[in-house]
């Protein structure tokens, strides 16, 4: 059931696809009883890896899974190519891609917007270490006292020919 909470939080120094694909690994190995994830995330190129399709391989197909050779040939082959595995139904692990400039549409960008808005725009660091801990307890506050699922208002504006 939805809740709204924030879970299975990541966070260091960088953000590359093998920092994605270990939040993505932590998050489903957290639940083992899911049937099926549905990751919802923007275009980056490090939602579209070679690490990531390995790790959705591994979870979802046959050991012997030929998946090609990055920039050269099979699902590896480019983004696009990468993307469509990705997105595949059936697999255990799916990612659904937002459509460029659509971040209303990806929840965590949402919850973006209300850590920077609550903690972040006047808030002062003394240091990385300080900025994680009030980050994290921000998020226990957040969880406890305003977490719910997000329910879209936005109907949309008609378009006049």
């Amino acid at each position: 059931m939805a809740s709204g909470a924030i879970s299975n939080t990541s966070y260091g120094p960088t953000r590359n696809e093998a920092d994605f694909a270990s939040h993505v690994q932590h998050t489903v190995t957290a639940e083992p009883d899911v049937s099926r994830w549905h990751f919802v995330v923007d275009n980056l190129d490090t939602h579209r890896s070679e690490t990531l399709v390995r790790l959705v391989a591994r979870a979802s197909g046959p050991p012997e899974m030929d998946l090609g050779e990055k920039g050269k040939s099979g699902i590896l082959h480019n983004r696009q190519t990468r993307a469509a595995f990705l997105s595949d139904p059936t697999h255990k692990i799916v990612f659904h891609y937002t459509p460029l400039h659509s971040s209303w549409l990806n929840q965590i960008e949402i919850w973006l917007s209300i850590l920077v808005r609550k903690l972040l725009r006047r808030g002062s660091f003394g240091s990385v270490e300080e900025l994680e801990a009030k980050v994290l307890q921000f998020i226990e506050y957040y969880n406890t006292t305003m977490a719910k699922p997000f329910a879209w208002t936005y109907c949309g504006k008609a378009l006049v020919a």
